[in-house]
């Protein structure tokens, strides 16, 4: 069964094994608004925690998507970059962004929980 975390800034990532699906949440692309442009990494990218990782415009704002977990970006959604509305339309399903082979899994245990991230986007 697949596990999934958040970051403070919004991302998700699903972990299937010692691989993540990162993404956006839906708070976040609801605050964004309008996706039009995603700039996603290329794969063999490596990131530490935290760095940024894929860029976001919309028709309200700019933002850049960080790596929740360290690691090296195995696949990309190329997709999103064709039609960004697609992170709109299912941003924890069709729209997610990049996998990524995650070098320390016990990055993980600093990330929140559904109930921890929940309770942040209801401040």
């Amino acid at each position: 069964m697949a596990i999934i975390k958040f970051t403070q800034d919004h991302e998700w990532i699903r972990v299937e094994g010692d691989t993540g699906v990162v993404g956006i949440t839906d708070f976040a692309q609801e605050e964004l608004g309008d996706l039009v442009y995603i700039e996603l990494p290329e794969v063999g990218k490596h990131f530490a925690q935290g760095e940024e990782a894929a860029v976001i415009e919309s028709v309200k704002a700019a933002a850049d998507l960080k790596a929740p977990v360290s690691g090296s970006v195995t696949e990309v959604n190329s997709s999103v970059t064709d039609d960004p509305g697609k992170v709109n339309a299912d941003p924890t399903g069709a729209g997610w962004f990049f996998r990524i082979k995650i070098a320390d899994s016990s990055e993980l245990d600093g990330l929140l929980d559904e109930a921890a991230y929940a309770a942040l986007v209801k401040k």
